[in-house]
């Protein structure tokens, strides 16, 4: 064992955070709590791990639920497909694998969902297997340490850092290895104001010696964001509100939404509302910012007759049923917002 590896287990021996998924190997909870994590600060996917321990103790469980029921559950943590993915590899375990997960790489990997990441955690932390694993967090401390600038999103720069991993792993415990790696990264060598003097990899950092610090990981793509420009119309009648299960690929597929109008800029939005005028009453507008979209939320009390030109199989619901339905988080704020304050 290497004298990084030997202080870097010491380190984390002393400083890890107590998480409820580290306290054990099973492999259920392990990737359930990956998945989770995915794009998550810890906080708030602490929050949704233990909701689904508690509904779906079991693998067994997940899968015999139903989508929607797991949509729900995993409402507001966004990046939805994860949540599909998450219940489609239960079937898989549980029909495939009777209900244990595979303890190779190579199998893991062929699971829905599961990438080169999450693989390698579940491989290492569950089945002592060694893979090493790099995700945001240590693609950061490694690319300072070593003073690596080849882009982490390059081809490259996978590949480059997927091999210092390796080199860098603790085989003899690489669970223990890998899990220390991402929690230095979050705790220590942080995107903003790390902790170099309490470092105690200061000494060999390479990127500290050259003064290199704010300026590594090095990304070579920006991330672009869309702009999208969505009227949801409020459409209510005495047996409820109309809504709509979108079907089509994309973030939201499955969730449910009120009946929808998308316009290719603000100022066509603007026109259809004031041609429209007489059907709409505007009660919220919100701005909601995902990875690669920004999306300009109008929300319009609206006359039952603008359905007719509104393509998709509405349904309509009653008010004390739809919070059942999973709903986007942006759509779920407005809901409780509009049946806590009813605006007649």
């Amino acid at each position: 064992m290497t004298d990084f590896a030997l202080e870097l287990l010491e380190w984390y021996s002393w400083n890890k955070r107590l998480l409820p998924w580290r306290e054990t190997n099973d492999a259920y909870k392990v990737w359930l709590s990956e998945i989770i994590m995915q794009q998550t600060q810890v906080v708030q996917g602490t929050e949704y791990y233990l909701k689904f321990i508690e509904t779906y103790p079991e693998i067994e469980d997940l899968a015999i639920a139903s989508e929607e029921e797991v949509l729900k559950l995993w409402q507001g943590l966004g990046y939805y497909s994860r949540a599909r993915n998450l219940h489609a590899t239960a079937k898989i375990i549980v029909s495939d694998y009777q209900g244990y997960f595979p303890k190779s790489h190579k199998e893991i990997l062929k699971l829905k969902g599961v990438g080169p990441y999450t693989a390698a955690a579940i491989a290492s932390i569950c089945f002592n297997r060694p893979h090493a694993v790099v995700d945001g967090n240590v693609y950061r401390f490694i690319s300072r340490l070593k003073g690596v600038s080849t882009p982490i999103d390059s081809t490259e720069g996978k590949k480059e850092f997927a091999l210092i991993a390796d080199d860098l792993l603790n085989r003899q415990h690489p669970g223990d290895h890998n899990q220390a790696m991402m929690e230095f990264g979050a705790l220590v060598c942080r995107p903003v104001n790390p902790d170099c003097n309490g470092c105690p990899f200061a000494n060999k950092c390479i990127a500290l010696a050259q003064g290199k610090v704010d300026f590594l990981p090095v990304k070579a793509k920006k991330t672009k964001q869309r702009h999208r420009y969505l009227i949801y119309l409020w459409i209510e009648n005495k047996e409820g509100i109309y809504i709509e299960k979108r079907t089509s690929d994309g973030i939201w597929k499955n969730l449910y939404q009120f009946p929808l109008l998308e316009f290719n800029s603000n100022r066509e939005l603007k026109q259809y509302a004031c041609t429209n005028k007489q059907y709409l009453t505007g009660i919220d507008t919100k701005k909601h910012i995902l990875s690669h979209q920004i999306l300009h939320v109008n929300f319009y009390k609206a006359d039952k007759k603008l359905l007719k030109t509104i393509k998709g199989e509405h349904i309509n619901v009653a008010i004390e049923e739809v919070h059942k339905y999973p709903f986007p988080q942006v759509l779920a704020n407005f809901l409780d917002e509009r049946t806590v304050n009813r605006q007649d």
